[in-house]
């Protein structure tokens, strides 16, 4: 019996849960996010904002009307992202 499949990017479990799949759009958002901290000094909102909604959001958003969080533990991992975005 197979536990999880990855189907156009999305992970599903057996049980129909999306834990899975939250925890790797987290990493994914997550290292797009270490991507930009890491390469631009400037770190002013103007900056941030508009990389942040280009490059680490799509990651997040990916196929969420399918997987939708929501369970607290999951929309909680989500926005941490957001919050570790705004520091």
């Amino acid at each position: 019996m197979v536990k999880e499949e990855k189907d156009m990017g999305v992970t599903v479990s057996a049980d129909m849960k999306w834990e899975r799949q939250c925890i790797e759009a987290v990493k994914k958002a997550n290292k797009m996010l270490g991507l930009i901290k890491r390469n631009f000094q400037d770190k002013s909102k103007d900056t941030v904002m508009p990389l942040y909604k280009s490059l680490v959001r799509p990651h997040l958003e990916y196929c969420c009307q399918v997987w939708s969080q929501y369970l607290s533990k999951d929309i909680n991992l989500i926005e941490g992202v957001q919050r570790r975005a705004l520091n």
